[in-house]
């Protein structure tokens, strides 16, 4: 698998898909590809999961496109030239009275205070001489929470409903969510209305807003493995997914290159396996706080522990979990993939994900399973052996479905539900109904890709159309605009 290699430095990437716009010097990130979730069965489509915003009823209505500063585009939106002004200094983001949700709900105290300065700037500068430089037309925004419920103190998920309505008129502007996580899609949404006029004074403009996600899974995927990205690169990417409503973070944390990821049972992964054991490593408290960063903003957090290929940096500090690799009847001197055989390799990995469901709380795990190099294993003569017992004849494709079952088994006994790349559907390994299959290959065309993990009833998660490292001449972001996750054979019916 090809991916996407980012530089460390927190720079803007300003690309079409992501439209990353900086409403303020610290709001910048970096950036990689996007994908969507879908799930189908042979004769209806019943749509999980990708992101509708993307893909809105504005499309071809250019006049109405320049007009409009919203991103991603709301389902319904209507605006009037009725324009309102907002003083720093009197308006405010106050909890509604009728809400659910209160001064002790932590997400939107952090949220109230986060986006009053991304609209006007230094919130303890107003604090300090509460001037006011203009009256407000519009005193206050609402934020009215209606479910019994409002999640403030749960983990964003798949089945999140991110819902919202917007009214913006005089005196107060209405914010109405079922939950936390609509309400911060419709707090990010207020703050793309505020602009400032010719006189440097802030406006908006009476607006009404109706908007759901077309698809519930939006994820940014990034690779701190064969480049190490310090904390505040992570959590700046973060900020820049809030800004446009991602709300998946699939850290792809370990590779064959390094293996940053401190684990408390294994400490030897990376003190062993990381590029630096000490400088270039992901402390539990930092696990920890780029969870609660990302939940914060309403974004899921989903590592990638991939097995039983790209873990080189895996074997450094376990003995004997990779398979030794053979020239003629020598050992080489090197290694290959996890070795399948060895029943050590299924006790440490038991051991291992057993941590993971604790440190990550989301439902899902990214267990890769792509790009197995049959190579070692054929050279090993223990494995040749295996083969033989097992009945597996020279498919080695039988062998890694082995590993990969017994693999799906340990995690599943953690209560846990898996993310796998398309690799392990195409070879038949037997999966859970609600296992999520990650397509990323451009050949065969990832429609018939789509076409065949969605009419066996799986969810598909599409990354093929967005990958920023396939460059090609000429404009290739027109193809990045066009990729829509729907477009193979089924019929389809979009539900929340």
């Amino acid at each position: 698998m090809t991916w996407v290699e980012v530089n460390a430095a927190p720079e803007l990437i300003h690309t079409p898909p992501l439209r990353l716009k900086q409403k303020s010097a610290d709001r910048t990130a970096l950036n990689t590809d996007m994908y969507c979730l879908l799930k189908c069965s042979p004769l209806i489509l019943a749509v999980a999961v990708c992101h509708g915003w993307l893909f809105g009823d504005f499309v071809g209505k250019q006049k109405e496109l320049d007009e409009i500063s919203l991103w991603p585009l709301p389902q319904k939106f209507q605006s009037s030239a009725v324009a309102f002004k907002l003083s720093p200094g009197s308006f405010q983001i106050v909890h509604a009275k009728q809400s659910s949700a209160g001064p002790s709900c932590s997400i939107l105290v952090n949220a109230f205070r986060r986006y009053f300065e991304y609209m006007f700037g230094d919130l303890k500068k107003h604090e300090k001489s509460r001037k006011k430089v203009y009256d407000s037309d519009l005193a206050e925004l609402q934020v009215w929470i209606t479910s019994a419920d409002p999640e403030c103190d749960g983990y964003p998920s798949l089945q999140a409903d991110e819902s919202y309505e917007l009214s913006v008129d005089e005196p107060s502007a209405v914010l109405k969510a079922a939950n936390v996580w609509g309400a911060l899609r419709g707090l990010e949404t207020f703050s793309q209305l505020v602009y400032r006029d010719d006189y440097g004074a802030n406006n908006i403009n009476k607006t009404d807003i109706s908007d759901f996600p077309r698809f519930a899974h939006r994820g940014i995927l990034l690779d701190s493995s064969r480049h190490f990205l310090p904390l505040k690169v992570i959590l700046a990417n973060l900020e820049a997914m809030a800004m446009n409503k991602f709300n998946v973070f699939h850290w792809h944390i370990v590779d064959d290159p390094s293996f940053p990821y401190m684990s408390r049972t294994f400490p030897d992964l990376s003190q062993k396996g990381a590029y630096h054991p000490f400088t270039h490593v992901y402390t539990p408290s930092d696990v920890k706080m780029v969870i609660e960063f990302a939940r914060m903003r309403g974004i899921r957090v989903i590592p990638e522990f991939d097995t039983p290929g790209h873990t080189q940096s895996w074997g450094n500090g376990i003995k004997n979990l990779l398979t030794p690799c053979y020239s003629g009847s020598s050992p080489s001197g090197t290694f290959g993939p996890v070795n399948p055989i060895l029943n050590s390799s299924y006790d440490f990995m038991t051991q291992f994900f057993k941590e993971i469901s604790t440190v990550f709380p989301d439902a899902y795990i990214h267990l890769g399973g792509d790009e197995v190099d049959f190579s070692c294993w054929k050279s090993n003569p223990d494995i040749k052996k295996f083969m033989v017992q097992q009945g597996f004849g020279t498919d080695y494709s039988k062998l890694e479905s082995f590993y990969i079952q017994r693999l799906l088994d340990i995690v599943a006994a953690t209560k846990k539900g898996y993310m796998v790349w398309q690799e392990v559907f195409d070879n038949g390994v037997k999966l859970k109904a609600d296992t999520q299959i990650h397509v990323w290959k451009e050949r065969p065309q990832y429609q018939d890709e789509m076409a065949k993990v969605t009419a066996a009833g799986f969810n598909a998660l599409l990354s093929t159309p967005w990958y920023l490292n396939r460059i090609s001449y000429g404009q290739d972001w027109v193809n990045i605009y066009k990729a829509d996750p729907q477009n193979f054979t089924g019929v389809c019916v979009i539900h929340r």
